[in-house]
């Protein structure tokens, strides 16, 4: 690998994906979605789950597959947060978001992440249902709470969202040799400066970047406390780009509640310090980011406060030209989501943009159900841009979506759903699949995992 190149990797990987997405035709496509408290992947049948007779059951449901090898004792063991497709969508990259853990044990955050590489056939193929000979490999995934994933040519991005055995305390963003699993180098954000919400007490003193033998700080185990907020953790991660004909690495940061704006192709180059603008201050700690299909805008969800008692119910939209040059004006509009109240909480989780870039779909966790946010309108700061859909689960438990994603063809949003159950019951998480035309839910597949988070979907498997 020449990590100098990285920049020609990344547009050789954004032509492939633009080729991909003008050229190719829905055929029969699947879900990927994370079980995450069952560490196992669940492949559903699309088709089949549209089909009247399978609605409210689980046999669309093809084939589970573990994301890291059993325990000697036969136990399951993973913790898959995200996952994400290769460009030709043969190879499914898994965030395992505190590594292979035994879900019943490991109650406390910090875990160290792992990225569990897996063949995408293999994940779809019945008779290794409930096995890992779709593993190909599971690499460590270089610091702890794993949660955003960016996969280049050469290369796994990898968010890291917590510190050791806690919620707090990272400023970490990896880069992953995608052939090898080594660590070959590391974002390291800062705590001071360049962003917008950081206390300055009682924050510790902590250089960046970090020089050994520097001591390192301490940090709170727990969160709610007041002390949270002086690091980033930065969650979801994706790639925008500039006018100017940069690649930006984007990240939502849960911990200063705010967007930061890197450049990728330094961070390639090896440059550890790579944010190139004042952070873009959100309503509340984000999790979800997603770039339009062109890379001008970001959508981010404001999820929830890590120091106090608050979930958000907005969605911010960001230009990258104008975050990238500083502008205090970059959050270009914010969208109010899945309540009419101001003052109660949504918790939106994910987002993902319509093929067209005309709009956004969003889970919101605490209100149960999905808007979709037409984005002329919320551009023009008109009123009417959020339109919402309820869900509904057959058990008449709350739906709680989390992931989110947009078939290629842009008919039908599919939501992952279902609060975290104890460890060892019965498959519990629902997908649900909403027809985006008429904005309606038009079918449920249950047995989905147990606390479902990310979900992929695959428009073409290799052969077809």
């Amino acid at each position: 690998m020449n990590l100098p190149r990285g920049s020609m990797s990344i547009r050789v990987a954004l032509a492939g994906l633009a080729l991909f997405a003008a050229g190719s035709a829905l055929a029969d496509p699947f879900v990927l979605a994370t079980g995450r408290r069952d560490p196992r992947i669940y492949a559903i049948d699309l088709k089949a789950a549209l089909s009247p007779r399978n609605n409210n059951t689980p046999n669309a449901i093809v084939s589970r597959s573990l994301t890291s090898p059993r325990h000697l004792d036969g136990r399951r063991l993973g913790d898959p947060a995200n996952i994400v497709l290769s460009d030709d969508q043969k190879t499914a990259f898994v965030m395992n978001h505190h590594g292979a853990v035994d879900n019943a044990e490991f109650l406390q955050h910090g875990g160290r992440a792992s990225v569990a590489v897996m063949t995408v056939r293999k994940m779809l193929d019945r008779r290794l249902d409930d096995t890992d000979a779709a593993l190909e490999h599971v690499f460590d995934g270089g610091w702890f709470g794993g949660v955003g994933l960016v996969v280049l040519p050469d290369l796994i991005v990898a968010g890291y969202s917590e510190n050791w055995l806690s919620e707090d305390g990272s400023n970490r963003i990896g880069l992953i040799d995608r052939r090898t699993g080594g660590l070959v180098a590391q974002i390291e954000m800062a705590l001071v400066g360049m962003g917008t919400r950081q206390l300055t007490s009682p924050c510790p003193s902590f250089p960046v970047p970090f020089v050994s033998p520097t001591p390192p700080p301490t940090v709170p185990f727990l969160s709610l406390d007041l002390a949270f907020g002086c690091w980033p953790d930065p969650e979801g991660l994706a790639l925008a780009h500039g006018s100017d004909g940069k690649t930006y690495l984007v990240s939502g940061n849960a911990g200063t509640e705010d967007v930061s704006i890197m450049d990728l192709d330094g961070a390639l180059a090896g440059s550890k310090v790579v944010e190139v603008a004042p952070r873009i201050p959100v309503q509340s700690g984000p999790f979800g980011i997603k770039a339009s299909p062109n890379g001008k805008l970001i959508a981010v969800t404001s999820r929830e406060s890590n120091r106090v008692d608050f979930e958000g119910n907005t969605i911010s939209i960001i230009d990258i030209d104008l975050a990238r040059q500083g502008s205090r004006s970059a959050e270009v509009a914010r969208v109010q989501v899945g309540t009419d109240d101001a003052s109660a909480g949504a918790r939106p989780f994910t987002v993902a943009w319509t093929p067209d870039g005309k709009s956004i779909v969003v889970a919101n966790f605490r209100t149960n159900n999905v808007s979709v946010v037409d984005v002329g309108r919320a551009l023009a700061h008109k009123p009417g841009a959020e339109t919402r859909i309820p869900l509904v689960r057959a058990d008449g438990r709350p739906a709680r979506p989390k992931g989110i994603a947009v078939t290629s063809d842009g008919r039908h949003a599919v939501v992952s759903g279902g609060a975290r159950q104890a460890p060892t019951a019965p498959a519990s998480g629902t997908v649900f699949v909403i027809d985006l035309r008429s904005r309606t839910q038009i079918a449920t597949v249950t047995g989905v995992g147990n606390d479902p988070y990310g979900l992929a979907i695959v428009d073409h498997v290799d052969g077809d």
